[in-house]
């Protein structure tokens, strides 16, 4: 199957993308990467900027084991159930979509997302 994701940060910006990329490159080794782009938030009041980037990979795995490897991450790079609230994201992995099925229809709409895509389609 063909994954698309999502990586974020706005906390240890510059780590935690390190941390992801490769960890993933670790698990997944056709893994290509957009560049990262600097964004505003979004729907949170803390003014930090954030780190932005897609990648595509294929993957046997299931969406939901997909799902764990990338929660398994976020753990790694310290993210906390209470950091919600103090509106921390140390990092955030999501599956976009995976085998041409959205998941997030609003997050594909985003500009980052829409950069990084037409990027990683310009490298096939």
């Amino acid at each position: 199957m063909e994954y698309l994701i999502s990586i974020g940060s706005n906390e240890g910006r510059r780590q935690n993308m390190l941390l992801a990329r490769r960890r993933l490159s670790e698990l997944f080794a056709d893994i290509r990467f957009s560049c990262e782009e600097e964004t505003a938030p979004l729907y949170l009041h803390r003014s930090c900027l954030f780190s932005n980037q897609v990648a595509c990979f294929h993957s046997d795995l299931c969406a939901d084991e997909v799902r764990a490897c990338l929660k398994g991450i976020e753990r790694e790079a310290g993210r906390l159930l209470e950091d919600k609230l103090r509106e921390i994201v140390r990092l955030d992995l999501d599956i976009l979509s995976y085998d041409g099925r959205v998941l997030k229809p609003a997050d594909m709409e985003r500009v980052y997302v829409r950069h990084g895509l037409k990027e990683l389609m310009n490298k096939e």
